[in-house]
């Protein structure tokens, strides 16, 4: 079979998978629904009956984020090792979703001392901005240091940093709104509505637009900045817009779910290794596809496995992405014995 054939076979099975998720998401819940009175209800938009009420008022709009958010991340981790030229890199593990996250958080918690009302937009500016400060931090140390472990030391300590800031502001904000806050930065899909979808699902396709047609330039890029001069690419913007893209993606993810963990990082390195090509006209749908894939997996078992208590989605996609980014780390390191 040529490899054609099996990245066709394979993004259908991707597809498949996230309908499967899709479906065992509007099921499961405190709420038993019964599976004939979902083509109904999805057909005719029926909010009548409470189970129509509870699937497209609160279910629906959770998995339209973790589809678009988790895919998001995903295809922000893979622009980040691109940029850096190492699949190690990735918006959480180099401290990128955390600088987001304490900027959104001062945010949140300066409006609602001033009883000042946000958009979804506020929020997505805000964390687009604190994304940039910790990717420009990121940078200035990637200029001094050429190994890319102490890069990621420096990155991590940047989202403890960050992290312990935003602990702080939780802890002393006197608002009762404020647990609002807390849950949202822990990592959460729970917030999900319509509203909100008519703001991120733009962004999220204007980024993989962009991706996409960034695609052919990345391809000559991996193989190092010497062969993409050569043959007319202009680095510097190119490397800019790269990292623009990038910060967008995950800001927006963390402006509406929270910081979400390993998902940037974790997800592409499947992608490479389930579809055996590095080509970013493959990786690029591979990593979106698998990051909502993923991001509907560990909603459905941060929600359900000690119902009615929810987990946050950062603690399922830690106990599942951790491993992944060791052994990818385990086998890099024997790779260069």
């Amino acid at each position: 079979m040529g490899k054609r054939k099996t990245h066709i076979i394979l993004f259908i099975s991707l597809i498949l998978v996230i309908l499967l998720l899709i479906i065992i998401n509007i099921l499961t819940g405190s709420v038993g629904i019964s599976a004939r009175d979902i083509p109904g209800i999805l057909l005719k938009g029926d909010k009548s009956s409470v189970d129509g009420r509870i699937i497209l008022d609160i279910r629906l709009p959770r998995i339209i984020e973790a589809i678009f958010l988790g895919g998001a991340l995903a295809l922000s981790g893979y622009m980040l090792q691109t940029f850096f030229l190492n699949p190690i890199a990735g918006p959480y593990i180099l401290g990128i979703s955390s600088g987001a996250k304490l900027l959104v958080a001062i945010l949140m918690v300066c409006a609602l001392k001033a009883g000042f009302a946000m958009n979804s937009l506020m929020l997505v500016v805000a964390a687009f901005l604190g994304s940039l400060i910790a990717t420009g931090f990121v940078l200035i140390v990637s200029q001094r240091v050429r190994s890319m472990s102490i890069l990621i030391v420096c990155g991590v300590m940047v989202g403890y940093i960050c992290s312990a800031i935003t602990e702080l502001i939780v802890t002393f904000a006197d608002d009762s709104n404020i647990v609002n806050l807390h849950n949202w930065s822990l990592g959460t899909f729970s917030a999900a509505g319509w509203s909100e979808a008519w703001i991120y699902i733009p962004i999220v396709a204007a980024g993989i637009i962009a991706a996409f047609l960034m695609s052919k330039t990345m391809e000559a890029y991996q193989f190092g900045e010497e062969y993409a001069g050569s043959l007319g690419i202009n680095i510097y913007g190119f490397r800019i817009l790269l990292i623009i893209v990038s910060s967008v993606l995950s800001a927006t993810v963390t402006a509406f779910a929270g910081p979400v963990s390993f998902v940037g990082i974790a997800m592409p390195h499947v992608a490479r290794n389930l579809f055996r090509s590095e080509k970013p006209l493959v990786i690029i749908p591979a990593s979106f596809l698998l990051g909502s894939a993923f991001c509907l997996l560990c909603d459905l078992l941060a929600r359900s496995i000690f119902s009615p208590t929810e987990l946050s989605i950062s603690t399922v996609t830690a106990v599942f992405g951790a491993p992944i980014v060791i052994s990818m780390m385990i086998g890099r390191r024997n790779e260069n014995v």
